[in-house]
């Protein structure tokens, strides 16, 4: 295997190479530290608060995109063929404010200013793929960006008028998209990166079987993703991570199709990326997807590592295990398939072996004889940790349950179908006196916890109430419990 000791990627408009990096350096760290470059700030340092907003471009199948991502949690070894911008590089070609600094200026976007350049950075990236965004649009791109002095409406004033100050086809990031696309071609060269020695390593794989190779030699080593959840344990909890993988750059692991109605995930694909497939096939999902995080977490979260990471409270395992999903795990060439509610053993332990890593997730679209949702319960509505998630997956049949897969989040050590309550309905006429019957087997199921999110009492209930939501929406003619000030309008 050829391999390179140095990490390349394009910054701003320069070219860097690196050969001293550690393996849990953040790419916010080095900005600043490094390099001086002090408009990328470090507000929450866990990828919550947005004003250490970058844009990270990625080459894929011969194709250029930039995305938002958090720099405090945001680790240099996943930038090799990378190309990082910063506020710093945002200018006219006359040296002039941005189109996207100077809306900010002229609506008085900023006040403290402290939170200002991931704002900037953020719906840059918003300007760059869309120029005439709605307000639901704005809204989205900028949830993962907190602000404690305008109310937000002034920079919701500004995004809408940036393209008065500018055209984004003539922005630089697309006048030299040519010359970039060329540059980070040419880092890539099939070669594996080793960084460091002993423990202290950092290895780029150069695919997904060398990946493989890798985790045989090192199956003690920790895989690193999209570090959403990685990132805080290095900057929270100071744990040490190396050895480190990182596998957000190999395209094997990006793949999604969709074949005799079973969608494949690759372990790499990102929430971003699964968006616009799952929301078309599984609408839910898509509404589940954009409740995680902000857009800066979704760019970097990515599904398989939300499965193997194995929180009792990921957002993606109950609504794929009620959809009857299966997962693919790999160990050398040494390939296993297994019920995705399987995997979950107990709190913090899956059936993983040493050396062995999700690569895939099988997810079957739901028949016209099924009604599947979905819904996250979190003290605030967007960018929070669920405190319960319920997804139901039943089948009807002239009027009586023919079918239930339900899962919950946030009730167990793990996610945990309520088989009791599956069992409660399945043969019974599709009712609300059933579903009042079947309640009662909640408690068989669960015995929750309680914690800084919601206490036991809260949970079980919040739960119950779940399932007579299902219903009560699927009643013909009953108003939905939930309506967005969009759908209202």
């Amino acid at each position: 295997m050829k391999t390179r000791n140095e990490l390349r990627f394009l910054l701003n408009g320069q070219a860097v190479a690196l050969a001293d990096v550690r393996p849990d350096e953040t790419l916010l760290d080095f900005l600043r530290i490094k390099r001086r470059l002090i408009g990328t700030k470090e507000g929450c340092a866990e990828g919550d608060c947005g004003a250490c907003t970058v844009l990270v471009g990625r080459l894929q199948d011969g194709r250029l995109a930039y995305e938002s991502v958090n720099a405090c949690i945001r680790f240099l070894g996943s930038l090799d063929g990378c190309h990082v911008v910063t506020v710093e590089h945002l200018k006219r070609a006359d040296g002039g404010l941005h189109p996207v600094q100077q809306a900010l200026v002229d609506h008085h976007g900023s006040q403290c200013g402290f939170c200002t350049p991931g704002f900037v950075m953020s719906l840059y990236a918003l300007w760059m793929r869309d120029a005439q965004p709605s307000d639901q649009a704005i809204e989205k791109a900028l949830q993962g960006n907190l602000c404690r002095c305008t109310g937000y409406e002034p920079i919701v004033r500004a995004a809408r008028a940036i393209s008065s100050y500018g055209d984004a086809s003539a922005d630089p990031l697309a006048a030299e998209r040519d010359a970039v696309i060329a540059s980070l071609a040419a880092m890539k060269d099939g070669a594996r990166v080793e960084i460091g020695t002993g423990r202290e390593r950092l290895v780029v794989p150069a695919s997904a079987d060398d990946l493989a190779m890798v985790l045989e030699v090192e199956p003690q080593a920790t895989i690193v993703a999209g570090a959403t959840d990685v990132g805080l344990w290095v900057t929270k909890f100071m744990r040490d991570i190396a050895p480190a993988v990182f596998i957000g750059g190999l395209d094997a692991l990006h793949a999604i199709s969709e074949e005799n109605g079973v969608i494949n995930i690759g372990a790499g694909v990102s929430y971003t990326e699964a968006f616009g497939h799952l929301s078309a096939r599984i609408p839910p999902l898509g509404a589940l997807i954009d409740r995680i995080g902000g857009e800066q977490v979704r760019n970097m979260g990515t599904v398989g590592g939300n499965i193997a990471n194995g929180s009792p409270i990921g957002d993606t395992p109950p609504p794929l295990i009620a959809l009857g999903a299966t997962l693919t795990l790999r160990k050398g060439t040494v390939r296993r398939t297994m019920p995705l509610e399987d995997f979950f053993i107990d709190y913090g332990k899956q059936d993983r072996a040493a050396g062995e890593f999700v690569e895939a997730v099988h997810v079957p679209v739901p028949d016209r004889a099924t009604r599947f949702a979905v819904w996250k319960i979190s003290k605030r509505r967007d960018e929070d940790i669920t405190a319960v998630l319920g997804a139901f997956n039943i089948a009807i049949a002239d009027g009586v349950v023919t079918g239930a897969r339900i899962a919950y989040g946030g009730m167990a050590a793990t996610p945990k179908r309520p088989k009791a309550v599956e069992a409660a309905l399945v043969g019974q006429a599709w009712t609300l006196e059933t579903i009042e019957q079947a309640l009662a087997a909640f408690e068989t199921d669960f015995t929750p916890i309680s914690d800084a999110r919601a206490t036991a009492d809260y949970r079980m209930l919040a739960a119950k109430n779940l399932l007579r939501r299902f219903f009560l929406e699927g009643v013909e003619g009953h108003v939905p419990l939930q309506v967005s000030r969009y759908e209202a309008a």
